[in-house]
């Protein structure tokens, strides 16, 4: 859980009341970034999902969450 406690990056998260944290990896030709979605609590932090996505996010944009993630979260895709 590296991401979460050192991450390169935090933006608002897509769901309620969490938040998205970001770490890049891989290597200059194949770069990649963990991202993990959570939310925190009254001393608890939930984590509702992690993913790899390929290539490097802008920051501030959306947060690239995959279809059949949205899915299971029971939220709308924008497709």
């Amino acid at each position: 859980m590296r991401v979460l406690r050192y991450p390169k990056r935090m933006e608002e998260g897509v769901a309620e009341k969490t938040l998205a944290v970001m770490q890049s990896a891989g290597t200059k030709k194949h770069p990649y970034e963990v991202w993990l979605m959570y939310q925190a609590g009254k001393g608890v932090i939930k984590i509702i999902s992690a993913w790899r996505y390929p290539g490097v996010t802008k920051p501030g944009g959306k947060v690239p969450i995959p279809a059949d993630i949205l899915l299971e979260l029971g939220m709308k895709t924008d497709e």
